[in-house]
């Protein structure tokens, strides 16, 4: 018997805010008490959901809705440029132990990216919808914010676009250089788990280029034992099939949820010459938070109550 058979009151969160380079250096002690402190706050905003007896499935949607709203991702409100000075928002959500998901890609005037894809989830037959039929979903649903496509603009964001044009190059020439996306992993007092990610994907993107945070099994998976959203180098992660294998080792070889995700992300991804970062959870409440870049904003809350937030390797 597992220990979380034995005790179904135990509730885990664990968020992360994109992997990447982040360097101490290159980051001032202003920008990283803001970044922890909105950590802190979507911890809050899912752990106040569970702690209550709420879904998994409430708490990551509560945790990336925080999250999007803060100009300090590459979500939401603080999302990327695209070649064309735009936003393209994607976003996914998925609960385990029923194995619905629904995701978004390429939506522009969405403010949270996430709601609308739990709307796909829960209020169509579908599993993921695109650019303008996205929209257009989101006109029949009333209660969808919705904001002109420059309200996601941020001052930092354009100086990175500014930038990959004068180099005459998009993130995705430049590894580890895309971190912000944010994600979501939550297990839940019923043993449910349920996983979200959300993105800006990467500057200077063309030709609506979506990477792996919408695709599930790629950027986000869940199942009755396991939970992951991913963070990093996207076309390997779908390659890669990043968060199912996660899952797959867990339930196929028995692997620990860290011996899991550690293969795939520091050994798997990085054979194919991708990088990034994942976390994962178990239905033991067990995290994991493995990345192969300098950095990764995450934050935690176990299943003894204890809880954390980190940026760099040697935080935690």
């Amino acid at each position: 018997m597992s220990a979380h058979a034995e005790d179904k009151s135990k509730t885990a969160l664990v968020i992360h805010g994109g992997a990447g380079v982040i360097e101490r250096n290159a980051l001032s002690a202003a920008d990283e008490k803001a970044i922890r402190a909105d950590l802190d706050r979507a911890l809050d905003a899912g752990n106040a959901i569970l702690a209550k007896g709420g879904s998994a499935l409430d708490a990551v949607e509560a945790v990336i809705v925080v999250l999007e709203d803060s100009p300090r991702f590459n979500a939401g409100k603080g999302a990327v440029f695209n070649a064309e000075g735009g936003h393209e928002l994607d976003a996914s959500i998925m609960e385990g132990h029923t194995r619905r998901a629904g995701a978004v890609a390429g939506v522009t005037t969405v403010r949270n990216p996430i709601k609308l894809a739990r709307a796909v989830m829960e209020r169509s037959k579908h599993v993921m919808l695109a650019g303008t039929g996205a929209e257009k979903f989101a006109d029949t649903l009333p209660d969808i914010v919705r904001v002109p496509n420059t309200w996601f603009d941020t001052e930092r964001r354009r100086k990175q676009l500014d930038d990959a044009r004068a180099k005459k190059t998009t993130a995705i020439d430049v590894p580890g250089t895309y971190f912000g996306t944010v994600g979501a992993v939550a297990l839940d007092q019923n043993g449910h788990i349920a996983a979200a990610t959300s993105t800006g994907g990467m500057t200077n993107k063309r030709w609506s280029r979506i990477g792996d945070s919408p695709v599930i099994g790629a950027g986000t998976y869940a199942d009755e034992r396991c939970g992951v959203s991913g963070t990093g180098w996207g076309e390997f992660y779908i390659r890669a099939a990043v968060a199912h294998d996660i899952c797959a080792r867990v339930a196929y070889r028995g692997d620990a949820i860290a011996v899991a995700a550690e293969e795939v992300v520091n050994k798997v991804v990085p054979a194919l010459g991708g990088d990034g970062g994942a976390i994962a959870l178990d239905v033991d409440g067990n995290i994991a938070m493995p990345f192969n870049t300098s950095g990764m904003y995450r934050a935690w809350i176990k299943p003894d109550g204890s809880r954390g937030t980190a940026v760099f390797r040697d935080d935690e």
